[in-house]
């Protein structure tokens, strides 16, 4: 049995929103439709797979029943974790009633249109994040609905994660017992974070995408230093589509810089990588493919990845992974933590 962590759903337009939106978002998007961040960048190479648009038509990941015969029955699902499709520029729009409206409206078509498709569907509640007052309510508003396994919001940002502009968010989701799922940004909304890569704004998707773990590093960095953990110790993180490869790397610069210039961290007990293996997880995909699977081995083996990482698919994008994208020598007891277990006991699932 599988559980995959991200899987996108999706809607056709943003009329299919209006029912669950308050005005005066209701009559903005019944004569203009949902607003956009666009920054010049080509992304359309970075669509759907060939294979996901609907026989029934529409956009791919809006079809529950042909997501289930595609991915859910293919592959033997325990779960599939929702994490939406339409809204991953949402963490970058500069109104956040706007933004607060959307991600309600989202949620609510989510649980309304597709929990009751399939039991093994499970959903996020996506937050936006730059009202962290709003997120918090947010959260405890849809917080206890049984199929909620996640907060969600992605990692389009201008302040890092570890500042205490977010606490509300961080205190909510705490009190639900809500792990908070991170996930990569829009490309077309580069310009919405304070640097998509640490050089500054790629010209293409294909640079955005190599870089995209650069955010997640920073990221990592700031929740770690920043005594995130410390103050929210039941607390934990998913850090989804941004690799993992680059962990072992980040865990050994943290410990080693730590050890000399711990008076700027008065807060951490203990090294920084002893708070990641206890509260940060990731996803495999986009699994790197090393010429040589050894290589690959050696990273699992750096980072306990049979104890940190969880399956995810990324379905139904062109970079998907099916789950034989694992080593072909991991134990079977990784496998299995990796393709099921891990995620069954983060995400607090039967």
């Amino acid at each position: 049995m599988i559980i995959d962590c991200d899987v996108h759903q999706t809607i056709n337009n943003g009329k299919e929103l209006i029912p669950y939106l308050p005005e005066p978002w209701k009559s903005e998007v019944a004569k203009h439709g949902l607003r956009t961040i666009t920054s010049g960048i080509m992304e359309w190479d970075g669509g759907f797979r060939m294979d996901s648009t609907p026989p029934s038509g529409g956009l791919a990941g809006t079809d529950p029943e042909f997501m289930k015969e595609q991915l859910l029955d293919k592959y033997n699902y325990a779960y599939a974790i929702l994490t939406g499709g339409a809204l991953y520029q949402i963490t970058g729009m500069p109104d956040p009633d706007y933004a607060a409206a959307m991600c309600s409206a989202y949620n609510d078509h989510t649980i309304e249109n597709w929990l009751p498709k399939d039991k093994r569907f499970k959903t996020v509640i996506w937050v936006p994040h730059q009202d962290p007052q709003a997120a918090a309510r947010e959260i405890d508003r849809l917080g206890d609905h049984p199929d909620v396994v996640m907060v969600w919001f992605s990692a389009l940002s201008r302040i890092p994660f570890g500042n205490r502009f977010y606490h509300p968010i961080y205190e909510a989701a705490q009190r639900k017992g809500l792990p908070i799922g991170v996930h990569t940004g829009y490309p077309g909304a580069m310009y919405a974070q304070a640097s998509p890569t640490a050089a500054g704004v790629a010209r293409t998707y294909l640079e955005w995408h190599c870089c995209a773990p650069q955010t997640y590093m920073a990221h990592l960095v700031s929740l770690i230093m920043e005594g995130v953990f410390v103050k929210y110790p039941n607390l934990k993180f998913l850090l989804v589509e941004g690799g993992f490869d680059w962990l072992p790397h980040l865990m050994w610069r943290m410990d080693e810089r730590y050890k000399a210039l711990r008076q700027q961290a008065p807060w951490l007990k203990r090294l920084p990588s002893e708070y990641v293996y206890d509260h940060v997880r990731f996803t495999t995909q986009p699994m790197s493919a090393p010429g040589n699977e050894e290589h690959m081995l050696q990273i699992f083996n750096m980072m306990d990845a049979e104890n940190m990482l969880m399956f995810a698919s990324d379905y139904p994008h062109w970079d998907f992974d099916d789950p034989d994208v694992l080593p072909k020598k991991l134990s079977e007891t990784a496998r299995r933590k990796i393709l099921h277990d891990n995620a069954a006991e983060f995400l607090n699932l039967k």
